[in-house]
């Protein structure tokens, strides 16, 4: 006898129309590792440029190295939040709401 599936509750909360910027601790962890692994990519690759004799490698290791440097730079942007306004303009839920009351 196949089980019977029940839908799921109302969704009691309206959807937020636009993502919030606020930082969690599990994505401020995943913008550490990004920055560590783009700031250490772009070190390895000004070392290697500067080693090279090729001017076509150089240039090819530089333009690689410039490419890490611009994703670290963008991956700085989104730590420049000030995550205590943005976490108070999230709506609350219901239930805490009527608990406050």
């Amino acid at each position: 006898m196949p089980a019977t599936m029940t839908p799921p509750a109302q969704q009691t909360q309206p959807p937020i129309p636009v993502p919030p910027r606020v930082i969690t601790t599990k994505d401020l962890l995943y913008l550490k590792d990004a920055l560590s692994w783009e700031l250490s990519a772009f070190k390895k690759f000004h070392f290697f440029a500067q080693q090279a004799t090729n001017p076509q490698i150089k240039q090819a290791l530089d333009k690689a190295g410039q490419m890490h440097q611009r994703h670290y730079e963008k991956l700085l942007t989104h730590l420049q939040v000030n995550n205590t306004a943005a976490m108070a303009n999230l709506p609350r839920p219901q239930q805490s709401q009527q608990a406050s009351q």
